[in-house]
């Protein structure tokens, strides 16, 4: 079996969308595709995990009622997530919630630039966006 951990160097060396070296976006409850904290991404990574969110109560109950359930602890994996806890969602997810209003803030500092291929950065810093 294939394992997608500790083949690359942590955050892969990705930049951020301020063009920056990406930073941790979660390292308490670990995140990330590759489960180093970071929100970079690769080839393999079909979802594109790549923005560092905020998560809030709308936002966790719009994912659970898209059939994602961020909030039920799953083992030692994954301890379920409050609002106020950072994580990386994917790409795809996060656009759905903003075109319904339920889009979390977004830490820029913490997502990577290949969100920008999905999501103007101006949308990101006008409407969710936090530095930290």
């Amino acid at each position: 079996m294939k394992t997608r951990r500790r083949t690359r160097k942590r955050g892969g060396g990705a930049k951020s969308v301020l063009g920056k070296p990406l930073i941790p976006c979660n390292v308490k409850k670990v995140t990330g595709y590759y489960r180093d904290g970071f929100c970079s991404t690769g080839d393999e990574d079909a979802g594109t995990h790549v923005l560092c969110a905020v998560m809030d109560d709308d936002f966790l109950l719009y994912t659970l009622k898209q059939g994602n359930d961020l909030i039920t602890p799953r083992g030692p994996n994954f301890p379920g997530l409050v609002a106020g806890d950072r994580w990386c969602v994917c790409a795809l997810r996060w656009i759905e919630a903003y075109r319904a209003g339920k889009a979390p803030r977004v830490v820029l500092k913490s997502t990577d630039k290949r969100a920008l291929q999905y999501i103007p950065l101006e949308i990101l810093k006008n409407n969710y966006g936090t530095p930290h």
